[in-house]
């Protein structure tokens, strides 16, 4: 509440509008007059709301970081349907706090102890904390100042979860000199020093690595090498991130051990980890590098996608549709092209084989089917219907991995 007025009366000021959005993740049956009244509150100021809905089964294991992740995901895509750049989102100094010392009992380093930025680059649009630095006494102040009501979610107060434990701990470590204001300080500080880091792993991600629209990096262990080990361990985990469309780098015991292969020996087998697969580049043209490609079989499964429709499938590929498609039988479907796939592919269409991009890259590519078969595959220039090119059928597609391979992290407060 106190997010959606100040940043209203923000925006109003320098000639911009609002939208307030609350996710009701159908978890609590109260949730959805809650957003009514929220909605009612806040036309009282002029703010226009909207309610995004999650639907569908709920996991059992892992809730709470289920219903963040779909949180987001509802949230930004209304946000690149409706043409918007800036996200706000409301927290505040005692959650950084938190997320501080949450980060601190599960080991993290630097970049899980900065914290939550200010300022994030998500692809299509930027998420802002403006409140970051602001006590909760103090925008709860501020709401009674403007005799505002709110609502608090009991789930902040369920114990059974980390967050709310650790919550329940700050007055004690406050006593002991923790307090939220310092503990948010020293997240600031790692911030600096994650920027500072991530300056450094983009200028070696420039000097050892080529990435490719269709969703496959090329990497030079030499250069990768003659970088520091830390700067060089967050580059490799950046490729991986980005190439198997993952929000998170893998975990650090594997990651080291993949880094340590390909320094000291260039990577003389295959391996595999993050949803990729990591082996020498094939071809003359390409010897001495290593591909870094999709692994088919931990790609997502098949989406149904409509005529004119904009999907993200794979964490990677942003795929819109032609509004209109001829030779089409039934509801559409974009999935990984398999081994099968290309197996009949080649078959059918020979003149494929001669295809430059390299062949473990193939069976990840995304593939249009309808219920007569494979329909197009874009990146092979591949339509099913003769003399029809996969433009027919595909009106944009874009490399658009959750993670970018190379971004300096958010502004520090």
């Amino acid at each position: 509440m106190a997010l959606a007025i100040l940043a209203s009366r923000w925006a109003e000021q320098h000639g911009g509008s609002l939208v307030a959005l609350t996710v009701d993740h159908g978890l609590r049956p109260e949730a959805a007059a809650e957003a009514r009244r929220v909605k009612r509150w806040l036309a009282a100021y002029g703010i226009a709301h909207k309610t995004l809905t999650w639907r569908g089964q709920k996991p059992s294991a892992n809730l709470q970081a289920a219903a963040r992740q779909v949180r987001y995901r509802l949230l930004e895509d209304w946000c690149r349907q409706n043409g918007v750049l800036h996200l706000l989102v409301a927290h505040q100094r005692e959650d950084q706090a938190e997320t501080f010392l949450l980060r601190l009992s599960r080991g993290s380093g630097v970049d899980g102890l900065a914290a939550m930025a200010p300022l994030s680059e998500r692809p299509g649009h930027r998420l802002l904390r403006p409140l970051i630095t602001i006590p909760r006494a103090r925008l709860r102040a501020t709401l009674a100042a403007l005799e505002q009501s709110w609502i608090e979610d009991p789930t902040n107060d369920d114990t059974k979860h980390a967050r709310v434990r650790l919550r329940a701990l700050l007055p004690a470590l406050s006593r002991e000199g923790m307090t939220p204001e310092r503990l948010a300080a020293t997240a600031s500080q790692l911030g600096r020093a994650r920027q500072a880091l991530e300056l450094e792993t983009a200028r070696l991600l420039a000097a050892c690595v080529e990435l490719d629209p269709a969703g496959y990096a090329l990497l030079e262990p030499g250069a990768l090498a003659a970088g520091a080990e830390d700067v060089g361990l967050r580059a490799l985990a950046r490729v991986i991130q980005t190439v198997g469309g993952n929000r998170y780098a893998p975990r650090l015991e594997r990651l080291e051990r993949l880094y340590r292969a390909i320094v000291s020996e260039g990577l003389p087998s295959a391996r595999t980890l993050g949803g990729c697969r990591i082996l020498s580049a094939p071809g003359r043209r390409l010897k001495g590098r290593l591909l870094v490609c999709r692994e088919w079989r931990h790609a997502e499964a098949e989406l149904v996608i409509r005529p004119g429709q904009s999907v993200t499938w794979d964490g990677r590929f942003r795929l819109t549709l032609a509004p209109r498609l001829r030779h089409a039988a039934g509801p559409l479907r974009v999935g990984a092209l398999g081994e099968a796939g290309w197996a009949r592919l080649a078959a059918d269409a020979v003149e494929l084989s001669a295809n430059p991009l390299p062949a473990p890259v193939r069976p990840a590519l995304p593939a249009l089917s309808d219920l007569d078969g494979l329909l197009a595959v874009p990146h092979l220039h591949y339509g099913r219907a003769p003399a029809e090119a996969a433009s027919v059928y595909v009106r944009n597609l874009i490399f658009q991995p959750q993670h970018p391979l190379a971004s300096v992290a958010g502004t520090v407060a």
